[in-house]
């Protein structure tokens, strides 16, 4: 395991040591595989991804944010949001049995994968993953909007396959995420018109 890593080259202080174990830690998350496909739908984007392009998507599209919100902020909440899923594993939101052990399981992965960092750097990034699951701050709304935006674009541009494989209704696609208008209410307009026109 990477917090008791031997590196094969000279650390030269405690402190660097936990941060360069906690990125390698973080290399894990590309190994989660999700169930949205890419948009060319040749296989399953994983976790990795997932974050990463969540992060330029909230870059992109802040200005549709509800409220005036701290950018870089934003980001840095999605590029940590689902390091937890190194553990825990990705919950597909349409998993009624999953998603109920779901916040126990994260809560367990987010103790063992942020605490591999100094002290200082766990608590704030822990803080960052709290205040996104909480949901209750500008940035997190518009966070867990992109959070939801994104797989409703991998869905449009695959004809609605995962939801399709899963046998996810209209319905219910459009109140698992109708979250989207807490944080950014245009964009949820237009994740409406997608998910109608996938799933018709």
């Amino acid at each position: 395991m990477t917090e008791n890593m031997d590196f094969p080259f000279p650390v030269p202080a405690d402190r660097l040591r936990r941060q360069i174990a906690f990125v390698l830690e973080a290399d894990k998350l590309k190994g989660v595989l999700r169930q949205s496909y890419l948009t060319n739908g040749e296989r399953h984007e994983n976790s990795g991804e997932h974050s990463w392009h969540t992060a330029l998507l909230a870059m992109i599209l802040a200005e549709y944010s509800n409220r005036s919100i701290d950018v870089c902020k934003v980001i840095r909440m999605m590029l940590i949001h689902d390091l937890v899923e190194i553990d825990a594993g990705d919950t597909f939101i349409y998993d009624t049995a999953g998603n109920a052990s779901k916040a126990v399981r994260e809560r367990a992965a987010a103790e063992r994968v942020f605490g591999l960092l100094p002290d200082d750097q766990r608590d704030a990034v822990r803080q960052l993953w709290e205040e996104f699951e909480l949901r209750q701050t500008s940035e997190a709304k518009f966070a867990q909007a992109m959070d939801r935006l994104m797989p409703i674009l991998h869905n449009y541009f695959t004809e609605g396959r995962s939801w399709r494989e899963h046998n996810v209704t209209q319905e219910q696609a459009l109140a698992k995420n109708r979250k989207i208008a807490d944080g950014a209410g245009e964009l949820w307009d237009l994740a409406q018109a997608l998910i109608v026109a996938s799933l018709q």
